[in-house]
């Protein structure tokens, strides 16, 4: 009886010694080149494969399109989102990172001296034209940038998530 209790015991025990500890995926500073429209160099039309490859810090990714928006790769923590379904990336009020154009918290006003005018505007968003594709930029109530978003798909073709 004492050398099977003792032989459970080493058993338990065993498992707990071989098991490792795994460091979380570490990414680069996020940086937006907003004239380009890249996220790291990352284009929004890139497969979620090659950007979770080159930001392996994501907090979650839907491949399969099962998403109410689609299939997409998310850094929830940074407020960057790739939506990889409808070739897009958004920008959040919380984003941690650098932009090439300081736009979140920008006055409507002062927007035509780094982009000129809008093709569309609404109430709450210009749509702008860009030379990859569209920039979106949402408004608050105050008439600044509030969110972010930029395809390599034309106004005409544009499918954002509402």
């Amino acid at each position: 009886m004492k050398n099977l209790l003792l032989l459970l015991v080493i058993f338990v025990y065993s498992h707990t010694a071989f098991g490792q500890l795994k460091a979380k995926a570490t990414c680069a500073a996020f940086v937006v080149d907003i004239l380009n429209g890249k996220v790291n160099e990352l284009k929004p039309n890139y497969t979620p494969e090659e950007i979770k490859s080159a930001l392996p810090c994501f907090t979650s990714a839907d491949v399969g399109g099962n998403a109410k928006c689609g299939g997409g790769v998310f850094y929830k923590d940074k407020d960057v989102y790739f939506y990889t379904d409808r070739d897009y990336v958004e920008i959040g009020e919380k984003f941690k990172g650098q932009l090439s154009i300081p736009l979140l918290g920008a006055s409507r006003n002062s927007l035509f001296k780094w982009l000129g005018n809008p093709k569309i505007k609404d109430d709450n968003w210009d749509a702008f034209q860009m030379n990859y594709g569209t920039l979106v930029l949402h408004y608050n109530a105050a008439g600044k940038v509030k969110l972010i978003q930029f395809s390599t798909n034309s106004t005409d073709i544009l499918n954002l998530c509402e």
